[in-house]
């Protein structure tokens, strides 16, 4: 679904990425020559694939290409809960800590090998993707704070508004997505998993979405009918993900 959207919308295989960084911090030509080398390094993995392991350490960094990936823990009764996602143009394993959730890939997922980036920026040869790396680890704590928000001040309703307004302000910026539509390629159990809820309770959320002429879902796309409305429902607050006015 993520793959049709990308090639309606004539967005190159590496430009989610060259997007978001120059989105987090300006970049060289020479730093946007180094992102774009990275195509050569391809891994593909399939749903359900386990990139880190919870307590274990990435062996290298990564972008995401195309798919989606998410940090979970699993419940000794099976049970998920999902931290955070991973969309296309975003990295994962930039860490050098033992993970504290497992990453897996939730659709058909394409990386690339980041290692090249985090060697250049370890000798002060790329001080544009430093200043952006370091943007992305803080953005991915606010979003990390946002989450953490969700679930515990948030309504049902609120929960999965804000949810879509974070996805549309993310996959914007990676050139995925406009002001109202984006590609939205998760199950309702993979949002129940997110969001604390049950599948039954966030069909009927979606569907109170739907009545309330705030949203539609059509064949693996999301559309924002009234993301105003919506924001100003669950109070949602773009800032974390907004981009900069990169050179």
């Amino acid at each position: 679904m993520t793959g049709r959207f990308s090639t309606h919308l004539g967005v190159r295989p590496m430009d989610p990425i060259v997007r978001r960084l120059r989105s987090l911090a300006p970049l060289s030509d020479a730093e946007l020559e180094l992102i774009r080398g990275l195509a050569e390094r391809r891994e593909r993995y399939a749903p359900g694939d386990q990139l880190i392991a919870e307590g274990g350490v990435s062996q290298r960094p990564r972008f995401v290409i195309s798919g989606w990936a998410c940090r979970n823990r699993l419940m000794a009764d099976g049970r998920r809960q999902i931290f955070s996602f991973m969309a296309p143009g975003e990295g994962l394993g930039f860490g050098r800590r033992p993970a504290l959730a497992a990453t897996v890939a939730l659709t058909a997922l394409e990386t690339v090998d980041a290692t090249p980036v985090i060697e250049g920026v370890r000798r002060g040869a790329f001080p544009g993707l430093a200043r952006a790396l370091a943007a992305m680890e803080t953005t991915e704590d606010a979003l990390l704070l946002d989450h953490i928000v969700r679930l515990g001040r948030l309504t049902a309703f609120e929960r999965v508004a804000h949810f879509l307004l974070e996805l549309q302000q993310r996959l914007e910026v990676a050139g995925l997505g406009d002001k109202q539509r984006f590609p939205l390629p998760l199950t309702q159990e993979i949002l129940a998993d997110a969001l604390g809820l049950s599948i039954v309770h966030v069909n009927r959320t979606l569907q109170q979405l739907r009545r309330a002429g705030l949203i539609e879902l059509r064949s693996g796309v999301a559309i924002l009918l009234q993301p105003e409305a919506l924001a100003k429902v669950c109070d949602y607050r773009a800032t974390a993900v907004s981009p900069t006015k990169a050179a």
